[in-house]
């Protein structure tokens, strides 16, 4: 009868150790899973009551009690002017009904641009901005683009795109301690943003790539140009049902 040679103890702690490793990894992708994936799936339904850039704005500004840690006033998508929604889809991703979360052609043009010339651009669709937005932290480090790459494809494969522009207009920061379209048609005009007009909803769009900078009250002049810009752009805009 042979007998069966027993490994090495050194092979077996190997063994023992890569199946341990191996299930912390599992657990931990599980962990990171659930995280991300439920708030996801929650927010399909259910509307954000803050995000982390309120913390942040509202930490960065000494706890100012102007600077509002929940989002008010939501307003759904269908009884939001779609004099906005047009100007913001003119002005942010005019390819939004038709991408999956990213615009190809405007993520290469943006690269030959920064690494050509002293200019940085950022090609961020509606969908991106939502992701970063909602779930994640403000920066240009790699760690928070690659989040923001995984929410984009999670927002874009278990949202619809009326509900992703709904959340996007909801949540965006227009001005210091104004989020959201109603909270800005309301600062700014004085009224809701169910009656934004198309020349309001051209103001409220140019200032959205940096609104804490850019004025609609006094606008600079890059500001007057790009609102007559995209006031003349948002005809070509053409809207599926957004109920």
């Amino acid at each position: 009868m042979s007998v069966v040679p027993k490994p090495p103890k050194g092979r077996k702690k190997k063994r023992v150790f890569r199946i341990r490793l191996g299930k912390i990894l599992f657990d931990l992708f599980l962990a990171f899973l659930t995280l991300t994936l439920v708030p996801v799936l929650i927010y399909s339904v259910t509307n954000p009551q803050t995000t982390p850039l309120l913390w942040i704005r509202w930490a960065e500004n000494d706890q100012n009690d102007r600077y509002t840690r929940v989002l008010k006033n939501w307003i759904s998508l269908e009884n939001i002017s779609p004099h906005l929604v047009q100007a913001v889809v003119a002005a942010e991703d005019q390819k939004f009904f038709k991408h999956r979360g990213f615009d190809w052609q405007a993520i290469e043009s943006a690269i030959k641009v920064n690494l050509t010339s002293d200019r940085t651009i950022g090609a961020s669709t509606i969908s991106m901005q939502t992701s970063r937005n909602v779930f994640l932290w403000q920066g240009r480090n790699f760690l928070r683009k690659g989040l923001e790459s995984y929410f984009t494809v999670l927002v874009e494969n278990l949202w619809s795109k009326q509900r992703i522009l709904e959340v996007y207009l909801n949540v965006i920061e227009w001005g210091k301690g104004v989020y959201g379209c109603d909270a800005a048609s309301q600062y700014y005009f004085n009224h809701s943003c169910k009656t934004v007009s198309p020349v309001e909803a051209a103001w409220l769009a140019a200032v959205l790539p940096n609104p804490r900078v850019w004025s609609i009250r006094r606008p600079q002049r890059h500001v007057e140009k790009r609102q007559v810009r995209i006031l003349n752009s948002m005809t070509h805009v053409r809207l599926p049902p957004l109920s």
